[in-house]
């Protein structure tokens, strides 16, 4: 049995839960999150705690049961905590604003980039231009439109210029000469 599917989710307060079929419902403070859970696991709300199980002991079905727990869990954090990512934007001229529901970015090219947010991501800026935070409560939203962004303009191998996580430790090559 899957040691992370077994553990039960507790349910914070002011949060709903329902379950439709194979569709579960979060709602919460911070907005409202579906998904349908695979065929094979059973969800089930018993008090103030979701539990997760499986119907067979099928190898897909074992390999979905921890899954299922996990992204369920991710959704009731999500409607009430919310998730975030940061960016750090180096180089010399790079920078970023935010226009709406999207990201005008300088990053070294001829042309400024548009990136287009996804629903339910907000995009915040610090004073200097060069810290991008990201929020929204769909974990998986949030940080593939963080990838995204990121792979707008990697970081340099050399000189460590681009978009970089915050926090992201790189190890720059030495360059052709060899410097100490």
């Amino acid at each position: 049995m899957s040691r992370i599917g077994k553990k039960p989710i507790e349910i914070p307060a002011g949060v709903d839960i329902k379950l439709t079929g194979s569709t579960i419902k979060t709602k919460g403070p911070k907005g409202e999150l579906s998904w349908d859970f695979p065929a094979g696991t059973q969800v089930s709300v018993e008090g103030s705690a979701i539990l997760v199980g499986r119907m067979d002991d099928a190898k897909t079905t074992r390999a979905l049961h921890g899954l299922t727990r996990s992204l369920i869990s991710n959704m009731v954090e999500g409607v009430t905590k919310g998730y975030q990512r940061v960016l750090d934007i180096v180089g010399v001229g790079y920078r970023a604003q935010v226009q709406g529901s999207k990201i005008v970015l300088s990053l070294g090219y001829s042309h400024p980039v548009e990136f287009q947010l996804p629903d339910g991501i907000t995009a915040a800026v610090d004073q200097k231009q060069v810290q991008l935070t990201l929020t929204g409560i769909d974990k998986q939203k949030v940080g593939q439109a963080a990838a995204n962004l990121r792979a707008l303009r990697s970081p340099d191998a050399y000189k460590g210029k681009g978009v970089r996580y915050s926090g992201e430790r790189l190890k720059l090559k030495v360059g052709k000469t060899g410097k100490k």
